[in-house]
C-alpha cells in the first residue's frame, strides 16, 4: 500500500525554494547598484558584508566615495566595516559628508567630486550614500553635465533611475539645468 503525498509537503518545499532564492538574491545583490559608466562610475546604497569583495573583484573599484556623514553611522557600524575593508584591500576611501536635508552639492563639493573623477588613478569609482539617495544622484548629475557634456534631459533620465524612477522635483530640474560644462 502506498502512502498519499500530503499537499503540505509540496508547500513546504516551495517555501524552502523561495527562501533559498531570496537569500541568494540578497547575497549577490548590492542595494541600489547602478552602472553609470562601466569601469568609470558606479553608484549604490550602503555596501555591506560580501558587497565589498564583489565590488573589488567584479567591478575593480579603486576608490569608494561616501557621502554619508558621521551622524548616519551612530546606530549601525557600517563606517568601521567600510574603513577597515578599504584599508585592508588597498581601495582609496574618500568621505564627502552631505546631510540629507540639503542634498544639492555646493560649489566646493562639485569641484571636489569632479577632481576625484578627473584623476584616472581613482577610477573606477563607487559613489554611495543610503537607499535611493538624492545626494548621490545630484553628484552624478554634476559629473554628467560638467565633465561628460550630457544634456539636461539625458542627465534627468539617468537621475530618475538612480532615485528609483520617481519624477524629479522642480528644484532638482532647476539644479540640473544650471549645471554647465
Amino acid at each position: 500500500m502506498s502512502k498519499k503525498k500530503r499537499p503540505i509537503s509540496g508547500l513546504v518545499i516551495l517555501l524552502i525554494i523561495a527562501a533559498a532564492i531570496h537569500l541568494l538574491f540578497h547575497h549577490f545583490h548590492i542595494n541600489d547598484f547602478r552602472v553609470i559608466e562601466p569601469a568609470v562610475l558606479y553608484t549604490s546604497g550602503q555596501p555591506q558584508g560580501m558587497d565589498y569583495p564583489r565590488l573589488l573583484y567584479k567591478y575593480h573599484i579603486t576608490t569608494i566615495v561616501s557621502i554619508r556623514p558621521p551622524s548616519e553611522h551612530k546606530d549601525h557600524n557600517w563606517h568601521t566595516e567600510e574603513i577597515t575593508w578599504t584599508r585592508n584591500n588597498g581601495v582609496k576611501y574618500i568621505e564627502m559628508p552631505t546631510e540629507k536635508s540639503s542634498y544639492f552639492p555646493d560649489e566646493q563639493a562639485q569641484d571636489n567630486f569632479i577632481a576625484i573623477m578627473s584623476n584616472k588613478d581613482n577610477l573606477p569609482v563607487l559613489l554611495h550614500g543610503g537607499r535611493n539617495d538624492e545626494r548621490v544622484a545630484m553628484l552624478v548629475a554634476v559629473w554628467l553635465r560638467r565633465s561628460q557634456g550630457f544634456t539636461a534631459e539625458n542627465t534627468a533620465e539617468i537621475i530618475e533611475i538612480i532615485i528609483e524612477d520617481r519624477k524629479l522635483t522642480e528644484d532638482e530640474i532647476t539644479f540640473i539645468n544650471h549645471l554647465a560644462k
